[in-house]
């Protein structure tokens, strides 16, 4: 995503389309494309611009929101799946900020990139941390529900609020730290020159970290969890499949499918065609960029489907935020009988 390709420098001049590797012409795609000396042009235009401000503009409301709702479940229940599942969004909320906010609309769009070479490595940190986050407290929520279904008295046993709050602090932790070799990560819209060892260590860490590892993961604990349930199946009635597990088949399935396309296209970019030479790398990279970040506001959507408690739960924090902060406004007895009986879930409900 950028507008760097709208930047001026000089009278444009009239080019053969490069090929792959752009070394020399294609004869299936020979044409002429109006071209910025050194720079591809942004075929996107001002898409993502306008797709990103909605993105931050929708996603952010229902992310805050989807983080007040699993903090009430989670004060009720006491279950860690939902302080996972707050941690997730936690995080979600900090890639839109850093990631779409301030890394593609302020750096991209508002200042077009005249930003000091150290201020854009330093957000590099911050940026990879967040994704890192992002996908390893994921995995945690993958091993909670394995453990849930295929060891259930090791997990009675073993699982407490505090114990998951530990793991989460551990990860993000570790994020942080796993995002400061990335202060030495290629601009790919910026630099004309070729990747480096370096370069090529860091983006194959990316991709390992952000993607194959964590499906992997992924991969291994759902089919073991499906395996399960099937086996249930052979000896009477056929199993429900709780909320839990159908929302983490839903989170780890989204995100396998939303960033495939900017792994992909990261390798290609590698090992095949630099995005400063080849406008449809450029393309392609901006269109799997806005798929992968899609990933931060979906997940609000996917607990309202499977999660009648956790609609029920939105329903409550939207009534309670239109509620007058008078004290006259509550029924005679309500606040009493709230500090006396804190609300609760129905029993036998779950997420």
């Amino acid at each position: 995503m950028t507008l760097e390709g709208q930047e001026t420098a000089g009278p444009l001049r009239t080019t053969l389309l490069p090929t792959a590797n752009g070394s020399r012409p294609s004869q299936e795609l020979e044409g002429h494309w109006p071209e910025i000396p050194g720079r591809s042009p942004c075929v996107a235009g001002v898409i993502p611009v306008i797709y990103y401000s909605i993105l931050l503009g929708l996603g952010l409301p229902v992310n805050l929101l989807t983080t007040v709702a699993l903090a009430r479940l989670a004060a009720r229940t006491r279950k860690p799946s939902y302080h996972y599942l707050l941690a997730l969004t936690a995080s979600d909320i900090v890639t839109q900020v850093v990631i779409v906010f301030v890394g593609f609309l302020l750096q991209g769009a508002v200042l077009a990139r005249e930003v000091p070479r150290a201020v854009v490595r330093s957000a590099n940190i911050l940026e990879f941390a967040a994704n890192h986050a992002s996908v390893w407290i994921a995995v945690l929520l993958t091993v909670d529900r394995y453990s849930a279904l295929c060891h259930p008295l090791h997990h009675r046993a073993a699982s407490s609020p505090g114990r998951s709050r530990r793991a989460i602090a551990t990860v993000l932790g570790a994020a942080l730290l796993t995002g400061v070799p990335f202060y030495w990560w290629l601009d790919v819209w910026r630099d004309a020159d070729a990747p480096s060892l370096l370069d090529e260590v860091l983006k194959w860490a990316h991709c390992l970290t952000v993607y194959f590892i964590p499906c992997g993961v992924f991969l291994a604990a759902n089919s073991a969890i499906i395996w399960r349930l099937r086996r249930r199946s052979h000896g009477g009635p056929r199993p429900r499949v709780g909320k839990s597990t159908a929302i983490l088949l839903g989170v780890t399935t989204l995100f396998a499918l939303l960033w495939a396309p900017r792994i992909f296209v990261m390798l290609y970019h590698l090992y095949v065609a630099p995005v400063h030479r080849d406008w449809r790398v450029h393309l392609a990279l901006d269109v799997a960029n806005m798929t992968a970040m899609l990933n931060t506001a979906v997940n609000f959507g996917l607990y309202c489907l499977v999660s009648k408690t956790f609609r029920a739960t939105v329903r409550e924090v939207i009534h309670d935020a239109h509620l007058p902060c008078t004290p006259g406004s509550r029924p005679e007895g309500t606040a009493a009988g709230s500090v006396l009986k804190p609300p609760g879930l129905p029993k036998g409900a779950e997420m």
